[in-house]
């Protein structure tokens, strides 16, 4: 008697999430992990300039935006307290530092998500991604 290993009813995923998302973070292009996604600082191009996977489906809208505030205006804002509970410095220099690390930290992060919006859409095939050009 043979015991047989069942083969399983998913079908195989050939867009995983994972690599996707990690793509997008880099802003590399989620098809062939080649081409550059942006062609600017937040415009995604039309399609890959190696592979010529079309990116133009995509629909962030405000989801990295809102993104960015949320994880920029909690961790700016844990920063705030520790440093006032902690030094106690003046008005001026709270609104210097933490005004600063805000800035830098949204910019960092605006495109990233952004790039982790589009590579998320075109893993699980939205808004156009899954269709024949």
């Amino acid at each position: 008697m043979s015991i047989t290993k069942s083969s399983s009813l998913r079908p195989v995923d050939d867009r995983p999430l994972k690599p996707a998302l990690r793509l997008g973070w880099a802003r590399k292009c989620p098809s062939c992990g080649k081409g550059q996604m942006m062609k600017g600082y937040l415009k995604v191009a039309d399609a890959c300039p190696v592979c010529n996977e079309p990116l133009h489906h995509h629909r962030a809208d405000d989801g990295p935006a809102y993104l960015t505030l949320l994880v920029v205006g909690k961790s700016v804002m844990a920063m705030y307290l520790a440093i006032y509970l902690a030094f106690e410095p003046s008005p001026w220099v709270m609104i210097a530092l933490c005004w600063s690390v805000a800035l830098v930290a949204a910019l960092w992060l605006l495109p990233r998500f952004k790039g982790g919006f589009v590579a998320l859409q075109w893993s699980r095939r939205m808004h156009g991604f899954g269709t024949k050009p």
